[in-house]
């Protein structure tokens, strides 16, 4: 990957290369700083204009807008009490209660340093950890790929927010709407009822927003909101002094460590990492009484961890074609509509197209400083803007960007239908994040059972007697769908 460096460079310092940069980060500031958008709509709105682009100028754009949203969400939490992501849920805690001290401007730059820090030292371990793990994972055949893909969807299930059966059958939604079309060794036909629009399955992208973007839009239409706080005096940020830090760098770094360990586990997420990292400074921290009342500890602690994560759950995506969450989720089907295979030749057949993602990744995760600065004073008055306003205008930004794709009027449809299903399975407690991923996944999955078939004369059996690696991995995704049982039963036994 080193001897891509320089082509990876000129990419990165072409126009289109510093447009993406630069546009892209400013996009997921404003976004993520918009309560009610969060970083999967984010991405997901950008998403369609992404096709028109080459393979890494519209990656770039995509990660760009993930990692500012997820820092444009403190903006949010600290200015009006409402989280503009769920990742920034736990910087309210402390953000909030320090700008109604009149501390709004110190706030916030206590959580874009940390933002920061966090974000950069998640694009070191996704440079020299993705490559390593990849090149592990080249050693495996279709039986191998076949266990490490079900391994990934179990993990994605068994962490869901819900029930797990709920997950499993999000997940067999999204692998069943993946086998419209043609069959990958026969090449028949199978579910398209004579619809010749279906012939080439459903399209990816406008599911992948139906179900993001647009039933959000439908969730937040059914339910009443509650009002937001009023929005605290601010005049931008103000960075923390180097003396200030006295006393805090153990807690940065256990947060930064937190969310990339939390970021690389797939299904887990930044909102899981940003709370679990809060409660461990919470008890570790020599200022852990504050907590709650308005200490900078508390938001060093969430906004390290959710912006570690970032780089953190793009190691298994890169590396091994599993997203670690369901943005990267997004990312993958990305991949894929680029043309793209996901997994673990991925790093291996694009060297250049992985140096310049990596490479990107590392000079987003600067540009947030000056951008976050910069932004801040622009993203605060937006936050007044009424809610319907802004849901209509993402309705109306996914419409433009799935019929500017293609011009057709079929996936308009395909985006409704899904927006609309996607509205009523989330009204019942489905997760998303399962079905878009069993939809991506799905073709390699059945490629590599059927492959796995032929290989074995059709004995299932042998693909964990005669596999060592795919029987640990058959075992680690049972153990995977177990754990969940196994705590609710634990629970009811000390209930």
């Amino acid at each position: 990957m080193l001897s891509s460096l320089p082509e990876a460079v000129a990419i990165l310092l072409s126009l289109e290369g510093l447009l993406v940069l630069v546009v892209g980060t400013i996009l997921g500031i404003i976004l993520g700083a918009m309560p009610g958008i969060g970083s999967t709509v984010a991405v997901a709105i950008v998403l369609p204009f992404t096709l028109t682009m080459s393979q890494a100028p519209a990656i770039i754009l995509l990660l760009a807008v993930y990692a500012g949203s997820v820092y444009g969400g403190s903006i949010a939490a600290i200015l009006i009490n409402t989280p503009g992501t769920p990742q920034s849920a736990a910087t309210c805690l402390d953000g909030y209660p320090m700008a109604q001290r009149g501390e709004a401007g110190l706030a916030l730059g206590w959580a874009t340093v940390a933002s920061v820090i966090g974000g950069l030292v998640s694009a070191v371990v996704l440079i020299f950890a993705a490559p390593q793990l990849a090149a592990f994972a080249l050693e495996f055949g279709p039986i191998e790929t076949f266990a490490l893909i079900l391994l990934g969807m179990t993990c994605i299930v068994s962490v869901s927010t819900g029930s797990v059966v709920k997950g499993l059958m999000a997940g067999m939604i999204g692998i069943f709407l993946s086998t419209v079309g043609g069959d990958p060794i026969l090449g028949e036909m199978r579910f398209t009822f004579g619809n010749w629009q279906l012939f080439a399955g459903f399209n990816l992208l406008a599911v992948v927003i139906g179900v993001f973007a647009l039933s959000e839009v439908f969730m937040r239409a059914s339910t009443k909101q509650s009002t937001v706080s009023e929005l605290v005096s601010f005049n931008g940020i103000v960075l923390p002094s180097l003396s200030m830090w006295k006393g805090r760098f153990k807690n940065l770094a256990k947060s930064v460590a937190i969310g990339n360990v939390i970021g690389v586990l797939p299904g887990t997420g930044a909102a899981t990492a940003a709370f679990v990292s809060y409660a461990e400074g919470r008890r570790s921290s020599p200022n852990g009484d504050g907590f709650g009342k308005g200490e900078p500890d508390g938001i060093v602690a969430s906004e390290a961890a959710n912006n570690a994560v970032t780089g953190g759950a793009l190691v298994p995506t890169m590396a091994l074609g599993i997203p670690g969450d369901a943005i990267t989720a997004v990312m993958l089907a990305t991949l894929t509509l680029h043309g793209i295979t996901p997994g673990p030749k991925l790093v291996e057949d694009n060297p250049v197209l992985i140096a310049t993602i990596f490479s990107g990744f590392f000079v987003i995760n600067l540009l947030l400083l000056p951008l976050g600065m910069l932004l801040s004073r622009v993203a605060a008055p937006i936050l007044r803007v009424r809610e319907a306003f802004m849901m209509t205008a993402i309705v109306i930004l996914c419409a433009v960007g799935i019929y500017f794709v293609r011009g057709n009027v079929f996936d308009l449809l395909v985006m409704g239908g899904a927006g609309f299903i996607g509205f009523l399975l989330r009204r019942q407690g489905f997760p998303m994040a399962p079905l878009v991923i069993g939809m991506v996944l799905g073709p390699t999955l059945e490629l590599t059972l059927r492959q796995g078939l032929i290989l074995t004369d059709g004995n299932f059996l042998a693909f964990f007697t005669g596999h060592p690696i795919a029987l640990v991995l058959g075992i680690t995704a049972v153990a995977a769908l177990l754990l969940p049982v196994v705590r609710s039963l634990q629970k009811r036994g000390t209930a």
